[in-house]
């Protein structure tokens, strides 16, 4: 009986570890400047925002400061290079609120050593019409650096293009969709050719009265990372769940 025991804890143990990794990227918040530690509603979010409202790492506050060209969330100007078009601003604002609101980000949350920052995302699959339409709709603005993340002067306390460096055409920086999704912040994007509905990549933009598509994407990838994701996961809790009953009644 105790051998028994110990086989079934052997095989019982790694399965609910893996369920625990999984659990453990669904339903969080990175450990960022603003995000809130755990996502919760709330009643009000701001315009782009507002998809998040049900369950969000953002507070109402913070979804208004995205919204303003010059906010106290990193006190980043869009205008660095002339006043930048309002359809191409909607995708920055739509980036942040993603960024600042969404709690379906875990499977690519990493560690960052940053003043401002604990965490970070990397290489988030993108819809390939959400970094396509963001292109088309900044190609016409200009900008003097390809990566936003870093090397700005920041001797104003606002960002500025850095000395040497000149305002050019969008498309000369971000000659495809592929170079703006993927360099802008440093890889936190990655560019695919998954589309819309296809539940393997993340939404910008998407309908909150159709739901939030990012949860089951989010879902796919945490199982995928584990190596008992070829078990759906309603069948591996019926299996955990029995077999801990019958772990019981042994002893």
């Amino acid at each position: 009986m105790a051998a028994l025991r110990l086989v079934l804890s052997c095989l019982l143990l790694p399965i609910l570890a893996a369920l625990a990794a999984k659990e453990s990227v669904l339903n969080m918040c990175m450990n960022g400047k603003h995000q809130k530690t755990k996502p919760g509603p709330e009643d009000e979010l701001h315009q782009q925002c507002s998809p998040w409202k049900e369950l969000a790492c953002c507070t109402a506050n913070t979804s208004q400061a995205a919204h303003q060209d010059v906010s106290y969330l990193y006190n980043f100007n869009w205008n660095h290079c002339g006043i930048m078009t309002a359809k191409c601003k909607a995708h920055f604002i739509q980036d942040t609120c993603l960024y600042e609101c969404s709690p379906n980000l875990g499977p690519w949350v990493v560690q960052a050593d940053q003043s401002w920052r604990r965490e970070r995302i990397l290489h988030v699959p993108l819809c390939k019409e959400d970094c396509e339409q963001w292109w088309e709709d900044c190609k016409d603005d200009y900008t003097c650096k390809e990566n936003w993340h870093k090397g700005w002067d920041w001797s104003t306390k606002v960002n500025q293009c850095p000395v040497g460096s000149s305002c050019q055409p969008w498309r000369l920086v971000f000659p495809h969709p592929k170079d703006l999704c993927e360099k802008i912040w440093t890889n936190s994007y990655q560019f695919t050719s998954w589309t819309r509905g296809s539940g393997r990549c993340i939404q910008m933009w998407f309908d909150a009265s159709q739901g939030n598509p990012n949860v089951a994407v989010a879902e796919f990838y945490a199982n995928a990372g584990q190596a008992s994701s070829i078990v759906p996961l309603t069948w591996r809790a019926l299996f955990v769940t029995s077999a801990a009953l019958f772990l019981v009644a042994l002893q």
